[in-house]
């Protein structure tokens, strides 16, 4: 039998080639979702259809309790999102307290319940400015952590630490993956809004691929 995995899958793009990326390397891969309040919880829609679609055993956690505890993003606070590029200072306001912390750390706990060795998650290098939860050095620190919190020590897996999100999609489009079924928008609104640091990026990894975005854009 294959070795088990579990897979933090957000539904977003980055999460998709992730948890398409451990399937392809022979995980038994055990995907597992987050509501933690946030405003786009339409990308936990995506993220079920396709693991019904893969037939995985995938799990979706409501920990959206948390923020009686943490404040101050715009992603879960009655804070309008920023807009523009993932450059522009604006865009803190997105953070989420440790979110990924705490993230990894129920995932980790998940793994050492069903036997599974490594939990992915899909930090990239376009996250590092902005989100000091996905950095090098964060990384580092909880695949120690990890390595001792438990008697059955669990590695944490980044496979696109260090890639862009246009390397990430042109990764993705060479194993034939469909990016209609990932969202990636802060708005959760019917179609994606095309402004926020999200959008702005993944739009420009479809541009430098030399594509069109498939999903629907308000703009």
């Amino acid at each position: 039998m294959s070795e088990k995995a579990v897979v933090i899958y957000s539904g977003g793009m980055d999460s998709f080639t992730v948890l398409n990326q451990a399937i392809a390397e022979g995980y038994q891969v055990y995907p597992l979702s987050f509501n933690y309040g946030q405003r786009h919880l339409k990308e936990l829609d995506f993220a079920k259809a396709v693991c019904d679609e893969l037939s995985v055993n995938h799990k979706v956690v409501d920990i959206s309790a948390i923020n009686t505890l943490l404040a101050g993003s715009s992603l879960t606070d009655d804070i309008e999102i920023p807009e523009g590029h993932y450059e522009e200072d604006s865009m803190k306001s997105t953070v989420v307290p440790n979110r990924n912390m705490i993230l990894l750390s129920l995932a980790v706990g998940y793994a050492v319940s069903i036997g599974a060795k490594k939990v992915f998650y899909g930090a990239h290098s376009g996250d590092h400015a902005i989100y000091p939860d996905c950095r090098p050095e964060f990384v580092e620190k909880m695949k120690a952590v990890c390595a001792i919190a438990d008697y059955q020590p669990v590695d944490i897996e980044t496979p696109f630490l260090n890639n862009s999100k246009i390397e990430i999609l042109a990764h993705g489009l060479k194993m034939g993956l469909d990016y209609a079924k990932s969202w990636t928008c802060y708005n959760g609104r019917e179609k994606a809004c095309g402004q926020c640091g999200a959008c702005q990026e993944r739009l420009e990894a479809f541009e430098q691929n030399g594509l069109t975005d498939p999903l629907a854009y308000e703009s």
